[in-house]
């Protein structure tokens, strides 16, 4: 069993701008469920085999400056999300997701609760964000997503995140609720790679993008990581805070995800180098539409897309306050989930999935 996003924040904190690292005894939990033996071999040792990290062929064309210009004129009148709140944050001023104008980091650690492929042996190199543009009531981050717990930092800083996190042997850096900060991610990264990060950059997102936006990433990004919440507008404005068109963005900009980096690619250690990796969490009664769900990865995307169907959904935040999402999901629920993903014809399901897929027709 994986570590919760929940439990693995909660026992962390960003002070004083120092990168804090998860205890031993958590890293050793998680790495034989996680890896398989993988040796913690990074993706630099796989450039004989003509691996790098898209975002140096940019650099090599001339074109990653002009790339990071073009994301911060987007702050000028913010339409980073299909919010498009308009208003300058360059000047302070704040939209819906209350980001201000410099980037807000709430913690940078190896994560080892993350899918398979992520994690190896050093660990995923996560740097959590501050502040969300969804604003869903079941929100498990809702301190670090809804009110925006964290630290103010430059640029600058942010890149040096990202190279410790290389240096301490993490396998990729792992940007976490990154869209309304897309400018200094991209900006912070060219510092870095000026500097020496050769890293995947795994863009991990809760959907809600435009996808004017994520063709400025084109190049850069090698791993997207989006979750797909919803398949319907109703359930999304109930619970996603007032967000008719997810469904719609997020599936659209899924397609030029896919478009750019196709389905996962891994190393010879089964360490992701490039591709899309679809989150999907079960919820009770229904609510996310998993059928309507594997159906169109499966039929739109590629049946060998790799999908990961959680049962981890809790009774967190506001869920209380609404009756139909106000309990856990049952192992029926789950089976039934993953019995769609499979008749579906999926065949890159996430394997922890599997296992728990397992363990709960043992239940029934």
């Amino acid at each position: 069993m994986a570590i919760s996003r929940r439990k693995f924040l909660k026992g962390t904190a960003f002070l004083g701008g120092s990168l804090l690292l998860q205890s031993h005894s958590a890293r050793e939990q998680f790495q034989d469920d996680q890896t398989d033996g993988a040796s913690g071999a990074t993706p630099e040792e796989d450039q004989g085999n003509g691996w790098k990290p898209a975002y140096l062929k940019l650099e090599e064309e001339g074109l990653f400056e002009a790339r990071v210009e073009e994301a911060y004129r987007h702050l000028e009148r913010c339409d980073l999300c299909p919010r498009q709140c308009g208003v300058n944050r360059l000047r302070g001023e704040r939209g819906l997701c209350r980001a201000p104008g410099k980037v807000m980091v709430y913690t940078a650690q190896p994560h080892y609760g993350e899918e398979i492929p992520l994690v190896g042996r050093g660990g995923s190199g996560t740097i959590f964000f501050s502040n969300c543009n969804l604003r869903c009531v079941f929100c498990q981050n809702w301190p670090i997503a809804h009110e925006g717990r964290g630290r103010e930092i430059e640029d600058g800083e942010l890149a040096s995140l990202m190279l410790r996190l290389q240096r301490i042997g993490c396998h990729n850096i792992n940007v976490v609720t990154p869209t309304h900060v897309m400018p200094h991610i991209l900006a912070a990264t060219r510092i870095a790679m000026k500097q020496g990060l050769r890293l995947p950059i795994c863009y991990n997102t809760g959907g809600y993008e435009r996808v004017e936006m994520v063709r400025l990433l084109e190049g850069i990004v090698d791993i997207y990581l989006p979750d797909l919440k919803m398949m319907d507008g109703q359930e999304s404005v109930r619970y996603l805070g007032t967000a008719a068109n997810y469904p719609e963005h997020a599936r659209d900009s899924i397609r030029e995800m896919h478009r750019q980096v196709g389905d996962l690619v891994t190393d010879h250690q089964g360490i992701a180098l490039r591709g899309v990796m679809i989150r999907h969490l079960v919820m009770p009664n229904r609510i996310a539409g998993t059928r309507e769900f594997v159906d169109w990865v499966a039929s739109t995307l590629s049946p060998e897309t790799y999908v990961n169907i959680m049962s981890q959904y809790r009774v967190e935040h506001r869920a209380f306050e609404y009756p139909r999402i106000a309990r856990s999901i049952n192992p029926q629920e789950f089976v039934e989930a993953m019995t769609w993903a499979q008749e579906a014809g999926l065949t890159n399901l996430d394997r922890r999935s599997m296992a728990q897929l397992e363990h709960f027709r043992g239940r029934l």
